[in-house]
């Protein structure tokens, strides 16, 4: 048997699967050997397993053997196995060591790498895959690598002709299941005379 996945979430007498044989008499469900934590429960006469307590991720997967035994007769048996899977629920957004950045950016320069924008998330797998982008600020000027979080200038600045200061709101976005979740940084560009 191989239910669908488990959330880490998933809370204590939640359903997991029902198992079923096809026999002339009444048989007896007990889980044998495989859950040592002991995370599951059966319903010795109906073949239905729930968790017994909250699921740790690190534990899984989970493989137990489950005996269907003759209730008249304790050496008639079978057993099947049961692999369980839980899935990393997403649940953290990604954080900027610094929700506010000062640059400076002289002026006349070429388009030029102004900072590397680095967040943290601290789920795993594709939970914690991040990109970069900008959610506002002026995108003729400034872009963003979504993998390295690196801000460029595309344009070269005029202290005199132009604004000497912009600001770029930054996003980092996870990857995660169910939803993907983000967090902010605001860049203070000032172009340096």
């Amino acid at each position: 048997y191989q239910p669908a996945p488990l959330s880490e979430k998933t809370l204590p007498d939640a359903f997991v699967v029902q198992l079923s044989v096809l026999y002339k008499v009444p048989v007896i469900y007990s889980i044998v050997s495989g859950d040592e934590k002991g995370y599951f429960i059966i319903d010795s006469s109906i073949g239905i397993v729930r968790t017994r307590k909250n699921l740790k991720l690190e534990d899984f997967p989970v493989i137990f053997n489950v005996r269907a035994t003759d209730s008249s007769n304790a050496d008639i048996y079978n057993e099947v196995s049961v692999n369980v899977e839980v899935i990393d629920e997403n649940d953290f957004a990604p954080v900027f060591p610094s929700s506010l950045l000062e640059e400076g950016l002289e002026e006349h320069l070429p388009p030029t790498q102004i900072v590397q924008l680095k967040a943290q998330d601290n789920d795993t797998g594709r939970n914690g895959l991040l990109k970069y982008g900008i959610l506002s600020g002026d995108r003729l000027k400034f872009r963003i690598d979504e993998a390295t979080g690196i801000l460029y200038s595309t344009a070269s600045f005029d202290y005199e002709e132009e604004p000497t200061e912009y600001q770029v709101v930054i996003y980092a976005e996870d990857d995660g299941i169910p939803e993907k979740k983000r967090g902010y940084c605001t860049v203070v560009i000032k172009i340096i005379d």
